[in-house]
């Protein structure tokens, strides 16, 4: 069982994951030709502004600002991220929009639940929602990707709507599977994506189903 010592150092060695992940992506951001900033990314409905937009929403809103969207989203999540998400994909320019994430590289927030963890994986997919609609070969480093796979769970899986029955998930590049199944190949941080209830371009998966989890 993990002790208190050992759960402080694993956040703090989380945290600094993080903190790489969103500097890593701010960079990237930076480095966006403007046309690609309006291509539509992995997150339904959602352009890179958006998804870019939404990435520091959690550090950039108060409690009560948050609270106060959450009312006037009656009380619906998706509705309140989605409708701030626009709105301040609207108002920042792409450069700002950039600036927020490296500024709160070191925020502490967290998802209402997972901790730390669930931070990393907020970031890592959003992170790949842009990279991989845009067919940039951005690799996300193994240790941050094995704390996010080994965290998938059927309890997440209901929580994100993917359905991975009669499958098991195989990735190619590093040793890790889950589910039963007829095995669908792919590489680890795809299938991290697929867990995550994205659709996938075409041709990344190989097996069975693969049809299942990809875009026509």
């Amino acid at each position: 069982m993990e002790n208190a010592t050992s759960r402080m150092v694993r956040n703090a060695e989380v945290r600094a994951w993080i903190a790489a992940e969103r500097h890593e992506l701010a960079d990237l951001l930076d480095g966006l030709q403007t046309d690609q900033w309006d291509e539509p990314s992995l997150c339904a409905g959602w352009r890179v502004r958006e998804v870019a937009a939404h990435m520091s929403m959690g550090f950039r809103l108060s409690l009560p600002a948050t609270l106060g969207e959450l009312a006037r989203a009656r009380g619906n999540l998706h509705r309140m991220t989605d409708r701030v998400a626009r709105r301040d994909a609207a108002l920042h320019s792409a450069a700002e929009l950039a600036a927020f994430l490296r500024e709160g590289a070191h925020h502490p927030w967290t998802p209402p639940v997972g901790g730390f963890a669930a931070a990393l994986g907020h970031d890592v997919v959003h992170g790949l929602d842009i990279t991989v609609a845009l067919g940039l070969d951005r690799r996300v480093p193994e240790d941050r990707l094995r704390v996010l796979l080994d965290g998938i769970r059927p309890s997440s899986l209901r929580f994100f709507g993917t359905d991975i029955s009669e499958v098991r998930l195989c990735a190619e590049d590093l040793d890790w599977s889950y589910g039963s199944g007829s095995p669908l190949y792919g590489a680890a941080q795809d299938l991290l994506l697929l867990a995550f209830n994205r659709k996938l371009p075409s041709g990344r998966l190989r097996g069975e189903h693969s049809s299942r989890f990809t875009t026509p």
